[in-house]
């Protein structure tokens, strides 16, 4: 965890300091949001900004949407009065911490912060066998493609093998290589230099140079355009980038790491993937297995996401009674971890007496897990692609096209990626074509499944 404090670390706010550092967050600090904004295009990456309430915080929150450095803020002050705490929250702040500190307080914002910093729970001895590998390959510098369903955990392992690898004490930068347009991709990977196009008001460094001696993790890197397959692989083979505008080479000393749901041997058939920048990648191959082909596991993820989300939330810690364990071993995830961390937390906020019980355990749409066997996402796809048809006549193949998309979408509970892959088409395809619904105010599911909303907002 990596946080900026900006403002002065006079009296209270170096208190809140010392109480980030013990609670194992390495801290920075800045006097200013115009300090703050060099620092951060200059490659010192941050995770938190906490900022005093006396910087203007409509003004950082500009700046970094402007330039497109996602990075929560915090805003931080003494006696602030509640006109003053809304205020920073409108304009941009995603907390406020009233200062002198509460340590129970910090703490639980760094945890909510660090959401995807997570233990790799490894019971069965089918992800076990995964794991021992990564132990052994995870001290190398060798390039490691991390493959499995989406919800599977490849971040969590990317992670894992970054924390056991000899750079686990640099930067671990990861970056979504679907989440970013193609014509932002390219600055986002390897920086820019002022004036190398409209809107770029000073030298930016990439997540190249951010991860330079630790670890980069590029993110769903089936979806990059060719274009930057070709700049992906002259950096991977060189360990050198350009910056766009940029008149000389940049050196970089980074391990890299990718993931990947869909059959990159497939894409190179298919021309969507080199073959050349797969191998480099691919030097070693961590698959990791379904949750439903481990078992073993299920207890104990559920166990961990229990205690989890009774803390996030302020509610009792409750055990998960064995006939709710009993559910839970009998379903087959077909979102996998990500489902079964979903299901829990909803089950943490529904259950009522001393034990999580089975009537706590339901999906999105309220029904209970237990009740019936759960239908596969590819059968219900099947069927929203059937319902479609049935009432396609009298209407536009846009239309038509559009109706089964979202229908699908829904009946994937909101995932882009499921939906993407049922449907044959890339999620960047998905990803336009819902920009593109959402523009004439059409709606959508959001991952998840907890109820619709605009996709300009998500896409």
């Amino acid at each position: 965890m990596r946080v900026l404090i900006i403002g002065s670390l006079g009296g209270q706010l170096g208190e809140a300091t010392k109480i980030a550092i013990n609670n194992g967050a390495k801290v920075a600090h800045v006097e200013s949001v115009e300090a703050a904004m060099k620092a951060l295009r200059a490659g010192q990456g941050a995770d938190l900004l906490m900022a005093d309430i006396g910087n203007d915080i409509g003004s950082l929150a500009d700046a970094l949407k402007k330039e497109r450095i996602h990075v929560p803020i915090v805003a931080c002050g003494v006696s602030a009065t509640p006109a003053a705490a809304a205020a920073a929250i409108r304009a941009g702040a995603k907390e406020f911490i009233p200062l002198p500190p509460d340590t129970d307080l910090i703490a639980a914002v760094l945890a909510a912060v660090a959401d995807d910093e997570r233990p790799m729970i490894a019971r069965d001895p089918v992800i076990r066998q995964v794991v021992a590998l990564a132990d052994q390959i995870a001290p190398s510098n060798a390039s490691i493609l991390i493959t499995g369903e989406s919800g599977s955990g490849k971040e969590v392992m990317a992670r894992y093998v970054h924390e056991k690898s000899k750079r686990a004490d640099k930067a671990f930068i990861s970056i979504n290589c679907a989440a970013i347009p193609d014509n932002l991709l390219e600055s986002e990977l390897f920086g820019h230099e002022k004036g190398a196009f409209t809107g770029a008001i000073a030298r930016r460094i990439g997540k190249f140079e951010e991860a330079d001696g630790g670890t980069l993790l590029l993110d769903e890197i089936s979806e990059m355009d060719a274009r930057l397959q070709a700049k992906l692989l002259r950096a991977i083979q060189e360990r050198e980038i350009d910056r766009v505008g940029g008149s000389k080479p940049v050196k970089v000393d980074i391990r890299i790491l990718a993931t990947s749901n869909r059959d990159l041997t497939e894409a190179v058939r298919d021309g969507s993937f080199r073959e050349d920048l797969l191998f480099r990648l691919n030097v070693v191959n961590l698959k990791l297995p379904p949750l439903r082909d481990r078992p073993g596991d299920i207890a104990a993820l559920a166990d961990y996401f229990a205690t989890r989300y009774a803390a996030a939330n302020g509610v009792p810690a409750r055990p998960i009674s064995e006939a709710a364990r009993h559910v839970l071993l009998n379903r087959q995830w077909p979102g996998n971890v990500r489902e079964l961390e979903n299901a829990i937390h909803r089950a943490v906020l529904l259950a009522e007496g001393d034990e999580i019980g089975p009537d706590a355990l339901r999906a999105p749409d309220g029904t209970k897990l237990g009740d019936a066997a759960p239908r596969g996402v590819v059968a219900s796809a099947a069927e929203a692609a059937q319902v479609s048809t049935q009432r396609a006549v009298g209407l536009t193949v846009a239309q038509v096209e559009q109706d089964l998309i979202l229908d699908t979408l829904s009946h994937c509970l909101g995932n882009r990626t499921h939906a993407a892959n049922i449907l044959g088409i890339s999620i960047r395809t998905l990803r336009n074509k819902l920009k593109i619904y959402a523009d004439h105010g059409v709606s959508v599911p959001m991952p998840g499944g907890n109820g619709n909303i605009d996709v300009g907002a998500i896409a």
